[in-house]
């Protein structure tokens, strides 16, 4: 799937959605590790950008979103339209992060005579 078809609007500039295949997800749940927390509350005592908290985060966003484009593709979509993240604490240092959007079938419409 081209990701530039994946996108939080509702709409694509430039394409018509011919067929909506419904809700698509990705789900990843994750904890910190021990040796993440240490190095994490040391960097805290600097203060500013929590830089191991960060590289989780994006790793784990960029897994529920490449999780989400398969399930996609999947059944048949070559595009994602009201792409969303959730997340939620499970418990402490673990969280779940949720991708998820329409699954939509796109083509560009055919050029005026």
């Amino acid at each position: 799937m081209d990701r530039n078809l994946v996108t939080t609007t509702f709409e694509l500039s430039g394409y018509e959605i011919v067929q909506h295949l419904g809700l698509v997800r990705g789900i990843i749940v994750r904890s910190r590790s021990v040796f993440g927390q240490i190095g994490a509350g040391l960097q805290s005592i600097v203060g500013g950008n929590i830089s191991l908290y960060t590289t989780l985060c994006e790793r784990t966003r960029t897994d529920a979103f490449d999780q989400m484009v398969k399930n996609a593709t999947g059944v048949g979509a070559n595009a994602i339209l009201g792409v969303r993240y959730d997340a939620t604490e499970l418990g402490p240092g673990i969280t779940e992060v949720l991708c998820y959007g329409s699954a939509v079938v796109v083509k560009r419409p055919s050029p005026s005579k």
